[in-house]
């Protein structure tokens, strides 16, 4: 097995990566599980956190129904756990960047049991009451986001950076297996009886909480500045300085608008539709990321990944529309959504890669949270806009004109102000997987050699 761990400059040599050189300096012990153990810890630890988001996300709306009668109430408890993102991902990350992102995991796992148990223990005595529910989901959407955060500025203290670009591929692939489970679980759970998604997910939660925990000492805070209230907008200042995160964080915050959208139109005119091929559909997403994880482990990103992703997304929204001019949405939507996944994935792992190995450790996590923001942001609007495209139209009209917009969008990144605004090349001299022996007899393909062309090289 290769050791992603094991690296002299993964140490007291990178600036602000470390908690364990932190607890040399302070005289702690050595941690009691090796380097190399540590990046499967955090692996397992991230799948098993997400598949529990993915079912509360499920469950906490569900319940609330149940409880009330009311589908607003069930409404209510949704926004309740998507609005945190919205809130914290910038205070978040400046968080993160100040305290140690074990220490934080910790905390976030524990609160998460405590958050869940809290529903089980009133659901004994008749409750939970609604704003029990709600004050419940919305510290699950905080938690979660503050987790998410701390892996990410996690992650380059324990991985050394030439195996980062494939353990960036393996978390991007253990993220959407997880959701492809955890949505479907939640609705199975919550059916066997309203008590079980919870149970389940404390028992998750304590399993997550105690991976992180066999790590041994905690070492404390990852930086002595004092925090001040202007270093929030640090992450901000740091996307200015890259052009390439700059520009993919407006890459993917609109096409994040534009697959969205479209899966609102697609849910928005299933009436009569059954709600196992629906959720099929919806699921084929995560096929696609899971696809493009692999892809993503073994082929170097094109220095135009960004362009590339655009130009993947008016395939999708072409095969989307395509379908609903045929007569056979469902299946021309779940084709859609796995080219999009394929293309989504491989782009994160290019833009997680240069925010690893570009941006400073002391702000990775405020850059990110900048980043994450801005992507799940767009969720909020693709509802109402999905909504409305189908009343005023219907989803044939719905997908046709965004797969237009996306066409036109696409094809300004071939004129050179927008392409060096919106699509600047990937940075040069960023570690990348060699080809897997299987493929070293095609290097002369053209389509091979531009996808193992060296970052460093000039196209």
């Amino acid at each position: 097995m290769l050791d992603l761990a094991h690296d002299p400059k993964v140490g007291p040599e990178k600036p602000g990566g470390v908690d364990e050189a932190v607890g040399r300096i302070h005289g702690s012990s050595a941690p009691s599980v090796p380097k190399r153990a540590r990046f499967a810890l955090v692996w397992a630890g991230s799948a098993i956190s997400t598949v529990g988001t993915r079912t509360l996300g499920v469950a906490y709306p569900l319940l609330a129904l149940v409880q009330t009668g009311s589908p607003a109430t069930a409404g209510w408890a949704g926004f309740a756990l998507t609005i945190p993102v919205l809130v914290f991902y910038i205070p978040g990350g400046l968080l993160v960047d100040r305290i140690s992102p074990r220490r934080i995991i910790l905390c976030a796992e524990l609160g998460r049991v405590l958050s869940v148990s809290s529903v089980l223990v009133a659901m004994l005595f008749g409750g939970p009451s609604l704003t029990h529910l709600i004050l419940a989901a919305a510290a699950e959407g905080t938690l979660w986001v503050l987790y998410t955060l701390a892996e990410a500025a996690l992650l380059p203290s324990i991985v050394q950076p030439a195996m980062m670009h494939g353990a960036l591929a393996r978390s991007e692939g253990a993220s959407h297996l997880a959701s492809i489970a955890g949505r479907p679980l939640g609705g199975y759970l919550f059916g066997v009886g309203r008590y079980v998604p919870f149970a389940v997910n404390a028992v998750l939660f304590v399993l997550s909480w105690g991976l992180f925990l066999s790590w041994g000492h905690d070492t404390g805070r990852r930086s002595a500045r004092p925090s001040r209230l202007r270093d929030l907008s640090e992450g901000f200042h740091e996307l200015t300085r890259q052009p390439f995160l700059g520009g993919s964080i407006m890459v993917t915050t609109f096409t994040n608008l534009m697959v969205n959208t479209l899966i609102m139109v697609f849910v928005a005119g299933s009436e009569g539709t059954p709600s196992l091929k629906i959720g099929v559909v919806l699921a084929a997403g995560g096929v696609g990321g899971v696809v493009g994880s692999i892809l993503a482990s073994i082929l170097p990103p094109v220095r135009r990944v960004l362009r590339l992703h655009m130009w993947i997304w008016v395939a999708g929204l072409g095969l989307a529309a395509v379908g609903t001019v045929v007569g056979r949405p469902s299946y021309f939507f779940a084709a859609a959504l796995v080219v999009t996944g394929i293309g989504g994935a491989l782009s994160n792992v290019a833009i997680r890669s240069v925010e690893v190995h570009r941006v400073d450790p002391g702000t990775l996590a405020r850059v990110v949270g900048v980043s994450r923001l801005s992507s799940h942001g767009a969720l909020c609007l693709a509802a109402p806009l999905g909504g409305l495209m189908v009343s005023l139209g219907d989803v044939t009209g719905g997908s046709l004109v965004l797969c237009l917009v996306m066409l036109v969008a696409a094809a300004l990144t071939g004129w050179k102000p927008v392409r060096e605004k919106l699509t600047p090349l990937l940075p040069p001299g960023l570690p990348t997987p060699d080809l897997p022996k299987r493929l070293s007899g095609l290097t002369g393909v053209i389509f091979l050699q531009d996808l193992a062309l060296s970052p460093g090289a000039d196209n």
